[in-house]
């Protein structure tokens, strides 16, 4: 079995890796980003280099597999957009309400894997670095937008109400948007059929597919989700904003954490080994 490791970026090359990976994903397996492809083939944006953003990259022996970004809040940033925390979310969701004493709220965005490792331990070994890597930042709170994998906002609020039949909208905060976005009118990546959409207005809702990877994360790392549905011009598909409070993840996903680190996976944090 070939070795597997996570590293947090510390040099050009690394962040290059990162890079890489992400318009591997975006733009060329999953199509989410319109347009030319640039000659550079990396996705890129300004919070990429700010000092308070820290990268993760999974290895599988010297190839970058797949990667995730940490946003801790950012003073300058917040003082430019007027916002409190200074994060890429701030941008489209009022976060006035996350502030507060003891409580360090970090954006967790960009993850991504490359698909053939999409079903592989490389997931839980980039989950696994990034929980060890925000506790030694003092990361209480994370905040992402998950992936609803639809333009249509018909079926992305169906998809918000189903989450709230299973019970994973946030009870303590719900936020708000600034105002409302442009979205598609036509849409070109509907998630639900005519028959699906027949079933969700009898209130059928336990019988409805859902998105993956949101409802991955409400079950593996205890999310709930916080807003309105909101869509990414930029990625051309509707989110749903969530927060997972590191206190609360549930048991079972920490003991898997801990037992995938010392099975010869490792997380190299400023070149010393951490196990979560």
């Amino acid at each position: 079995m070939p070795s597997m490791t996570c590293r947090v970026v510390t040099t050009q090359r690394e962040l290059d890796d990162a890079l890489r990976v992400r318009w591997a994903v975006f733009g060329g397996e999953l199509e989410l980003i319109p347009g030319k492809a640039p000659p550079t083939r990396r996705e890129v944006n300004g919070f990429d280099t700010l000092r308070t953003t820290t990268h993760l990259v999974v290895y599988v022996e010297q190839e970058p597999v797949a990667t995730v970004r940490i946003l801790l809040p950012n003073a300058e940033v917040a003082s430019v957009t007027g916002g409190v925390l200074g994060v890429e979310m701030e941008q489209r969701l009022d976060l006035s309400g996350l502030g507060g004493p003891g409580r360090v709220v970090a954006e967790a965005s960009r993850f991504c894997v490359r698909r053939p490792w999409r079903h592989s331990e490389a997931v839980v070994l980039l989950q696994a670095a990034f929980y060890a890597e925000s506790r030694r930042r003092g990361v209480t709170d994370w905040l992402a937008a998950a992936n609803l994998e639809t333009d249509s906002e018909e079926d992305a609020r169906l998809i918000q109400k189903a989450f709230a039949h299973h019970g994973w909208l946030s009870p303590h905060w719900r936020m708000r948007t600034p105002g409302a976005s442009v979205t598609p009118v036509v849409s070109n990546m509907p998630f639900y059929s005519a028959e699906e959409k027949a079933r969700a207005r009898e209130g059928r809702w336990e019988t409805l597919r859902l998105p993956r990877s949101p409802v991955l994360v409400a079950r593996r790392m205890g999310a709930r989700f916080i807003s309105e549905p909101l869509y990414d011009a930029g990625f051309r598909r509707f989110t749903l904003p969530l927060i997972a409070a590191l206190d609360n993840i549930p048991t079972r996903t920490l003991a898997r954490f801990a037992a995938l680190m010392p099975e010869g996976s490792t997380y190299h944090s400023g070149g010393r080994d951490i196990s979560p």
